[in-house]
């Protein structure tokens, strides 16, 4: 399959998932060390999911890797799945089990658009997702007692499927979206409260480098 053909395919498979597919040059991949310190001081995610910070590649190991391509796509997700109105006062303090619709929708198509590319011969492709990981009810990292590293990974029963966000990675996802015009803001929270969003009208984003 011609790289055309490839393209034409993950538009239609993204289409069927109500995404878009954007093609990026991996040179306007932005990556940045801020972003990684956003991760571990600022999110409550941070060294509680296996497709999380410390258990990730970090920047430098990032942008070693985007070297290596030569043709990306930044995939788009507008909205929530099932949700056109949100009341903030309803969401939980741990609001990443209340996402889940949202965040497998991400990590399933992105999962299915690299094993489509895989396997029709790109064999470099990869994916990355967004959000912090859900496929199981408690990480596995959680369970663990003792020192926080990545043979943890091990113990991970969705290995296969689970992906790293961008920005879990050091990928500036404001900047590289930015960069093809496409829409991403900070989502609003009432009163400025972590987790407290008061709208659905979001855009979340995954990446697919291909070789």
């Amino acid at each position: 399959m011609s790289i055309k053909e490839l393209e034409k395919s993950l538009k239609e498979m993204a289409a069927g998932k109500n995404a878009t597919v954007h093609e990026i040059d991996p040179r306007e991949i932005m990556v940045s060390e801020w972003v990684r310190w956003k991760c571990q001081f600022g999110c409550k995610g941070y060294a509680k999911h296996l497709s999380c910070p410390p258990y990730v590649p970090g920047p430098e190991e990032t942008r070693k890797l985007l070297t290596e391509y030569k043709k990306a796509y930044i995939v788009r997700f507008p909205g929530i799945p099932g949700m056109k109105d949100i009341d903030p006062d309803a969401i939980p303090k741990n609001w990443h089990p209340f996402l889940k619709g949202l965040i497998l929708w991400i990590h399933d198509t992105m999962y299915e658009l690299e094993q489509h590319a895989f396997y029709q011969g790109y064999y470099k492709a990869l994916a990355f997702a967004a959000y912090p990981c859900i496929y199981c009810e408690d990480c596995a990292s959680e369970k663990l007692q003792g020192v926080v590293d990545r043979s943890v990974k091990r113990e991970c029963p969705h290995g296969e499927k689970v992906r790293t966000s961008m920005e879990a990675a050091g990928i500036d996802v404001f900047a590289t979206v930015r960069k093809l015009n496409l829409p991403i803001n900070v989502v609003p929270c009432k009163a400025n409260e972590y987790g407290m969003i008061t709208t659905t009208n979001i855009n979340s984003y995954g990446l697919l480098l291909v070789y």
